[in-house]
């Protein structure tokens, strides 16, 4: 009981300390990223907002309707689990399956309809999100471990194109100094660049160059609008927007939305111009003025969500933590760790020709 007891509040404290450590992250060439807790990844995510999970898990959750975006009585269906830093990032490809990110394990990892997993990518280093671009380009964020990882391979920070063809677009600031800060979720931008989180808003630039766009505020989930015209990210518990006027040029900062049930982590958007918002109560839905519109709970705390299926009117999640077959968490890796994959039947649909 003690050392559970004890477990319990490493993971509240963790949480609460990346939470503070995110809102003064540096945002500058050669400043030291702030060290960021082995919670944070899957299991304990208060921080992030997605997966400090304090409830039992899996929940039982119940579907209200939500006009237009899901129907009363819609079942979420476990598609997939794994061990580990297994499944961040999530996108679609262009046949339906979803890609996910597996840091732990430097792959990236397609799951078709069924769960079935197959390698997508291998030898990916430490790769913890995705994102494609409308060329149908798969960018990578690579990531340092964090101190204290018992993972041989430290890794690098950078953000890279993965296929079709192996492609380093930045791994470097402007001043040719080593990128010093972990990248977390990032947007292709169709450019040849990605703009990404990591505490404040940085874009890599297709010339080998990052760069900081946003400073004060404290980023995770990140989002371009359905014309590539507008930058969503997550703050907290609001979402910020931006004016893209063009690569890596940002206008116009303004609050997008508040949510409610904790802060955001990932984000999709529909063909509505919907967004979808992650937290620990579940999927928050965003209507195109900025109004919350309705919650979609997920049977546990979830950090990243896409439309994918062959119509992309199915919505999968990325649940922190999995169980074993008697019912006990798993607790694996370096960060001892584990993921669940859900679906869910929806009446939105996601973007065509764009992978999220």
């Amino acid at each position: 009981m003690k050392r559970a007891a004890l477990f319990i509040v490493v993971l509240w404290f963790s949480g609460e300390a990346y939470a503070q450590n995110a809102a003064a992250q540096p945002c500058v060439p050669n400043a030291q990223p702030a060290a960021q807790p082995a919670a944070e990844v899957q299991q304990g995510r208060g921080g992030r907002g997605g997966g400090g999970n304090q409830q039992p898990v899996p929940r039982v959750t119940t579907v209200t309707m939500i006009p237009g975006v899901v129907a009363s009585g819609a079942a979420w269906n476990k598609v997939w689990q794994g061990a580990g830093n297994s499944a961040d990032g999530i996108i679609a490809d262009k046949d339906g399956n979803v890609l996910v990110a597996q840091f732990d394990f430097d792959k990236v990892l397609r799951i078709d309809k069924d769960g079935k997993e197959s390698v997508f990518v291998s030898n990916a280093r430490s790769i913890g999100s995705l994102s494609m671009d409308r060329q149908g380009r798969l960018y990578g964020a690579h990531r340092t471990e964090r101190p204290g990882s018992t993972k041989p391979d430290q890794g690098s920070n950078a953000i890279a194109i993965l296929t079709p063809e192996r492609k380093m677009v930045a791994e470097k600031w402007a001043d040719g100094t080593t990128l010093s800060v972990r990248p977390n979720d990032l947007a292709a931008d169709s450019r040849g660049g990605a703009y990404f989180t990591s505490g404040c808003v940085y874009y890599a630039a297709a010339d080998g160059k990052v760069t900081v766009m946003a400073d004060n505020i404290r980023t995770n989930g990140i989002m371009l609008s359905n014309d590539d015209k507008t930058l969503y990210v997550t703050n907290g518990g609001t979402i910020v927007a931006f004016d893209v006027k063009g690569p890596g040029t940002l206008s116009n900062r303004r609050d997008f939305a508040t949510l409610e049930s904790g802060g955001g982590d990932g984000l999709a958007i529909d063909t509505e111009g919907r967004l979808y918002v992650t937290t620990n109560a579940g999927v928050q839905v965003v209507d195109k003025t900025g109004r919350l519109i309705g919650l979609i709970p997920t049977p546990r705390g979830v950090i990243s969500v896409a439309f994918a299926g062959a119509d992309k009117k199915t919505l999968y999640v990325v649940g922190s933590g999995a169980e074993d077959s008697s019912g006990q968490p798993i607790r694996e890796g370096p960060q001892q760790t584990a993921a669940t994959v859900y679906k869910l039947p929806m009446i939105a649909q996601g973007i065509q020709g764009r992978a999220k």
